[in-house]
C-alpha cells in the first residue's frame, strides 16, 4: 500500500503520525508526507487543535482518508496495535538520533476549563515505561505528560529517569501545587533539558510556583524555569502574572497563551491578549522593553491598555 501523512495544523513532531508510519512500514507499506501529485491507497490527516484552520485544498488522490487528532474528533484514539509502536523518527529529520518523544502517563485529575485532556483522556493512569521510550541510545527524552507529579507511577518513573542518567523535558509543565519537600529533592536530581516547566495560570499559582522553585533550589538546582501562563479575562491580572516573572530575572521565563474556549470555534481573541502574548513571547523585546512601551502596530503603544483601566 501507498500511505500518505498530512499534519494539518502543526509542525511539531506528531507522535500519532510517527506511530502510524512505523506500523505501516512494519507491514511493508510505503509511507511519505502527503504529495498532491501522488496517489495514495490511504491518507491519514492529523489535526491537533479545534481552533485552527482545516486543510483547504481539495483532495482527490486518495482512495481512503482517515482523520484523527483532537482537532477533528476528541473521542478518536489510535488502535492499540499502533499505539504501542515505537515512533518513526525518520519522518522528522530535525530530530537527532539522541532524542526521543513519548508519554509515561496519560490523563489528568484536574478539570481546568482551558484544557481538553480530562475530557479526552480521563483521570491520570500509567501508559509507558521510560525504557520503552529511551531506546537505541536515545538519552534526551521529550515527555508530554500532562501531570506527571499527580501519579505515584509517574514519580517512580522520574526515579528511574535519574537512575538511567537520562536528560528530560516535561514539556507540558509540572503542577507546582504537588511539589513537596521529597518531590523537590527528586526534581533537583533530574538532568533537565534547558529548564523546569510549571503551569502558572492563576494568581494563586504564583505563590505555589514560588514555593516549589524555592524548595527545588534548596536541593541545588540552579537552572532556568519556564511558566505557562494562560491569559484569562482580566487584563490587569494577566499582565501582573507574567510581569511578576519578568521582575524575577532572566532565569524565570513566562510563556503567554491566550485563553481558548474549546466550545466556541468562532471565538475572537481580545486584542490585548494577542499583544500581551506577542510581548512576552518575543524574549528579546520582553527583557528590554516595558509592556506599556511595546508597539505591536505602527502608531499604537500598549500604554493604552493601562489608560483604559483608569
Amino acid at each position: 500500500m501507498n500511505i500518505g501523512l498530512l499534519a494539518v495544523d502543526s509542525n511539531y513532531p506528531n507522535l500519532a503520525l510517527m506511530k502510524i508510519s512505523a506500523w505501516h512500514k512494519n507491514q511493508g507499506d510505503r509511507v511519505e508526507w502527503y504529495n498532491p501529485f501522488e496517489h495514495y491507497d490511504k491518507l491519514y490527516m492529523a489535526k491537533v487543535f479545534s481552533f485552527t484552520e482545516d486543510y483547504h485544498q481539495y483532495i482527490n488522490n486518495a482512495d481512503c482518508i482517515e482523520k484523527g487528532g483532537t482537532g477533528y474528533d476528541i473521542q478518536k484514539f489510535l488502535p492499540e496495535q499502533i499505539n504501542r509502536m515505537q515512533p518513526d523518527y525518520s519522518l522528522y529529520p530535525s530530530i537527532d538520533h539522541k532524542t526521543a518523544y513519548g508519554f509515561l502517563t496519560r490523563g489528568c485529575p484536574n478539570k481546568c476549563k482551558w484544557c481538553v485532556v480530562p475530557k479526552k483522556e480521563g483521570n491520570i493512569r500509567p501508559y509507558m515505561d521510560i525504557e520503552e521510550i529511551a531506546i537505541e541510545g536515545r538519552k534526551n527524552i521529550i515527555l508530554m505528560d500532562n501531570n506527571i507529579l499527580a501519579s505515584d507511577y509517574g514519580l517512580g518513573q522520574i526515579e528511574k529517569i535519574i537512575r538511567l542518567n537520562l536528560h528530560v523535558d516535561f514539556n507540558q509543565g509540572l503542577d507546582a501545587r504537588l511539589v513537596t519537600d521529597d518531590i523537590a529533592k527528586l526534581l533537583a536530581k533530574v538532568k533537565w533539558i534547558k529548564r523546569i516547566r510549571f503551569g502558572c495560570d492563576t494568581p494563586k499559582q504564583i505563590v505555589e510556583c514560588e514555593r516549589a522553585t524555592a524548595l527545588i533550589e534548596k536541593y541545588g538546582y540552579k537552572g532556568e524555569y519556564f511558566f505557562y501562563c494562560i491569559l484569562l479575562d482580566d487584563f490587569k491580572e494577566s499582565f501582573n502574572r507574567v510581569n511578576h516573572w519578568r521582575n524575577k530575572g532572566c532565569r524565570y521565563l513566562p510563556h503567554a497563551q491566550p485563553y481558548r474556549d474549546l466550545n466556541n470555534p468562532r471565538q475572537i481573541l481580545p486584542q490585548w491578549q494577542k499583544d500581551l502574548a506577542g510581548w512576552v513571547d518575543k524574549k528579546w523585546i520582553f527583557r528590554t522593553c516595558e509592556f506599556k512601551d511595546f508597539e505591536p502596530r505602527k502608531g499604537f503603544k500598549c500604554k493604552e491598555y493601562f489608560n483604559k483601566m483608569i
